[in-house]
C-alpha cells in the first residue's frame, strides 16, 4: 500500500513510523515535510530530531520536502497513492485540502480542533471544512487516544477511523492496524470530532486542577461533567450519543486530560504555576490546539443554546479575565443541577 503522509510534526512523523514499521504489510510511505532543510535532514539521520527525538525512521520510509506551491507538484508527489494524510494543524488545514480537492484516492485528517471563524461567524469542524473547499473528496477522520511518542515506540494504541465513506475507513484499517495500533471504524465523522475538539480544552482545566493540587475528586468531576459538556455539544450538532462513549470520546479526554505528554494538559500545568499564556505556549515547542480553538468551541455551543461552564471558565482564563484560583471558584458555585440535563 503506497501512504503519503502530508506533514512532519510529531503525529504525521509518529504515523508514517507506525505503518512503515508494520511487519504483516509491505507498505510504502512518504513523508513530506514544509521546510526543506528539516526534510534533508530527516532524510540523512534517520530520525525527526525536532518532533520526535530517538525515534529511527524505517528503511522504506521516504521523506520528501517537493515545492507543494509549485505547479503540479501535489500530483507528483501523490500519484498512485491508496491513501493520502493530512497532518497539518487544524489552521492549515482548510489550504491542503483545496491543493488536494481534485484527488480520487481517499484522503483522512488527523488534526483535532474547530477552525478559527473565517467566513463563517463560528468556527467549522474538520469535514464542514472539506465540504466547504472540497465537497468531492472522499475523506474522513483519523483520531482516538494517541500520543504521538507512544505510537512511534510501538506502544499498544487503538485509534478510530471516521468517516460517511466506506472506501476511507477501510483505507485506515488497512493502513494503520498492525499487531501495535488497533484501528476501529466509525461512521459518526461529527462524535469523533466533536470529542477530538473539545477535549484538548477540558484538558487545559484538567491540567489547572492538578497543577492547583485540588484532589483527584476534582479531577474526576471535571473529567465528568467536561464529558457532559462534550456529548451536549455532539448532540446538537447530529452526532450520536455512543460516539462519546468510546475512543475518540471517553478515551481521547481520560488520555488527553490525564497524561503528561498532553500538550494542553501543560498548558493548565504552566497556568496554575503562574506562568502567562504566553509563557506557556512557548515552552511547549509544539501546537496546543485547545489554546486556539476554546473559544471557538464555547462560540459554537452559544450559537446552538449548550452551556458548556468549564470551557467557558478556561477562555476566560486564557483571555486573562480570570486567575486559576477564580476559574475554579465559578465552577464550584454554580447552582445545583441534575446531573442528567
Amino acid at each position: 500500500m503506497k501512504i503519503v503522509v502530508l506533514g512532519a510534526g510529531a503525529w504525521g512523523t509518529a504515523l508514517a513510523v507506525s505503518a512503515g514499521s508494520n511487519p504483516l504489510a509491505e507498505h510504502r510511505v512518504t513523508l513530506w515535510a514544509r521546510d526543506a532543510d528539516q526534510a534533508s535532514a530527516m532524510q540523512a539521520q534517520r530520525e525527526n530530531v525536532r518532533y520526535l527525538p530517538g525515534i529511527t525512521l524505517p528503511p522504506t520510509l521516504n521523506v520528501s520536502s517537493l515545492d507543494l506551491a509549485a505547479p503540479d507538484q501535489l500530483g507528483h508527489l501523490v500519484a498512485g497513492a491508496d491513501l493520502v494524510i493530512v497532518a497539518t494543524p487544524m489552521a492549515g488545514l482548510r489550504a491542503t485540502l483545496v491543493r488536494l480537492s481534485t484527488c480520487r484516492m481517499p484522503v483522512a485528517w488527523l488534526c483535532k480542533g474547530f477552525e478559527a471563524p473565517t467566513s463563517e461567524p463560528f468556527g467549522l469542524l474538520a469535514h464542514e471544512i472539506q465540504a466547504q473547499v472540497a465537497p468531492d473528496l472522499i475523506a474522513g477522520v483519523l483520531s482516538g487516544p494517541s500520543f504521538a511518542l507512544e505510537v512511534a515506540r510501538g506502544q499498544p494504541t487503538a485509534l478510530v477511523a471516521a468517516s460517511g465513506h466506506a472506501a476511507v475507513r477501510d483505507a485506515l484499517v488497512a493502513a494503520f492496524h498492525s499487531p501495535t495500533v488497533r484501528v476501529y471504524a466509525n461512521d459518526d465523522i461529527v462524535g469523533v470530532e466533536v470529542g477530538g475538539a473539545v477535549k484538548n480544552v477540558l484538558a487545559i482545566a484538567t491540567g489547572l486542577c492538578d497543577g492547583l493540587h485540588l484532589g483527584l475528586n476534582a479531577r474526576a468531576a471535571l473529567i465528568t461533567r467536561g464529558l457532559a459538556e462534550m456529548t451536549r455539544l455532539g448532540l446538537a450538532l447530529g452526532a450520536r450519543a455512543e460516539t462519546f462513549m468510546g475512543l475518540s470520546g471517553l478515551g481521547d479526554l481520560v488520555l488527553t486530560a490525564t497524561g503528561d505528554l498532553s500538550r494542553n494538559r501543560q498548558v493548565g500545568l504552566a497556568l496554575a504555576r503562574g506562568q502567562t499564556l504566553q509563557q506557556a505556549v512557548a515552552s511547549l515547542g509544539h501546537v496546543a490546539e485547545g489554546v486556539y480553538c476554546a473559544r471557538t468551541v464555547v462560540q459554537r455551543a452559544q450559537g446552538l443554546g449548550i452551556e458548556m461552564p468549564i470551557a467557558q471558565s478556561v477562555v476566560a482564563l486564557l483571555d486573562g479575565q480570570i486567575k486559576p484560583e477564580q476559574a475554579v471558584a465559578a465552577l464550584m458555585g454554580r447552582d445545583p443541577a441534575n446531573e442528567l440535563n
